[in-house]
C-alpha cells in the first residue's frame, strides 16, 4: 500500500467559510487548517479520499491535478473516491468547472457518497460549509454509487461506517491490505492536538461524540499499529501509531 498526501496547502477559513492562504494572510482571523485529501494506491485500486477544495495555482489548474501529475498519476486512474462528508473543503475537487460547466474530474472512478449526509446538506441551505452549487452539479454525476447503510465493506480492503460527531452522517474509512492499516477520522480527528486535548468542538454537529469517538480510535490505533490520516493538520500528514 503507498499513502500519498495531497495538500492543497495551509489555510485561514473566517465564520462564512470564506479560506485564504495562510502565507498570504498571515494575521487574517479565523480557523487555520491544512487541506489535504490523500491517495491511497492498493493492489487493485488508486483511492482518493476526500478532494479537497479544489484550489487552483496561479496558473488557473487545479493543485491536486498537479500534485497528482508529479507523482506520475492521471487522474484517469483514480477508481474510487470515497467522501467522508460534504462540506466544501472536502468535496470541490470532484468536478473541474469549464466552459461549458462542470465535467468530473476523475472520469473513471466511483464516488461515494452517503445519502443521509445529502439529505442533511440540503436541509442547511445557508449554512457557508456547503457549496450547494458544486453539490447539486455532483450528484447528477453516472458514476455515484449512493450508501444508506451504518457500515460495511465497499471491498475487502475498505471499510466503512457511519459516526456522526462532526456532522449528522459523516463516514469514517478504514482501509487494510497485507497487515497494514489505515485510518481516517476526517473532521472528527482531523488534526493531531485533537489526541492531546480532548475537548468537545462547537464547531461539530454533536462534539461530545466526537470527542469520545477520538478517544476509542487512538486506543485501537495504538493496539493495532494503524496510520492515521490527518486531512487538517497543518505540519503532519500521517500519525504511525
Amino acid at each position: 500500500m503507498k499513502i500519498i498526501p495531497i495538500k492543497e496547502g495551509n489555510f485561514v477559513a473566517d465564520k462564512f467559510k470564506n479560506f485564504k492562504i495562510l502565507e498570504e494572510n498571515p494575521v487574517s482571523k479565523g480557523v487555520r487548517m491544512s487541506i489535504q485529501p490523500f491517495l491511497i494506491i492498493t493492489e487493485n485500486d488508486h483511492i482518493l479520499i476526500d478532494t479537497g477544495l479544489g484550489w487552483k495555482n496561479k496558473q488557473g489548474k487545479l493543485i491536486i491535478n498537479e500534485i497528482l501529475q508529479e507523482e506520475n498519476i492521471k487522474t484517469s486512474q483514480i477508481t474510487k473516491v470515497l467522501l467522508s462528508h460534504l462540506h466544501k473543503d472536502h468535496i470541490n475537487g470532484t468536478l473541474v468547472e469549464t466552459d461549458h460547466g462542470y465535467k468530473p474530474n476523475f472520469p473513471n472512478a466511483k464516488i461515494y457518497i452517503q445519502k443521509r449526509e445529502l439529505d442533511f446538506a440540503f436541509e442547511s441551505r445557508g449554512n457557508p460549509s456547503f457549496d450547494l452549487e458544486i453539490l447539486e452539479e455532483l450528484i447528477q454525476q453516472p458514476n455515484i454509487v449512493w450508501m444508506d447503510d451504518d457500515q460495511g465493506q465497499i471491498n475487502d480492503e475498505i471499510y466503512y461506517e457511519v459516526v456522526g460527531g462532526h456532522t449528522p452522517f459523516m463516514q469514517i474509512f478504514k482501509i487494510t491490505e497485507n497487515d497494514e492499516t489505515v485510518f481516517y477520522g476526517a473532521d472528527n480527528l482531523p488534526q493531531e492536538s485533537y489526541l492531546k486535548y480532548h475537548l468537545a468542538y462547537k464547531s461539530d454537529f454533536d462534539g461530545k461524540k466526537a470527542m469520545q469517538l477520538r478517544i476509542e480510535w487512538q486506543k485501537e490505533a495504538i493496539e493495532n499499529n494503524w496510520k492515521v490520516l490527518l486531512y487538517h493538520d497543518l505540519e503532519k500528514s500521517i500519525l504511525q501509531f
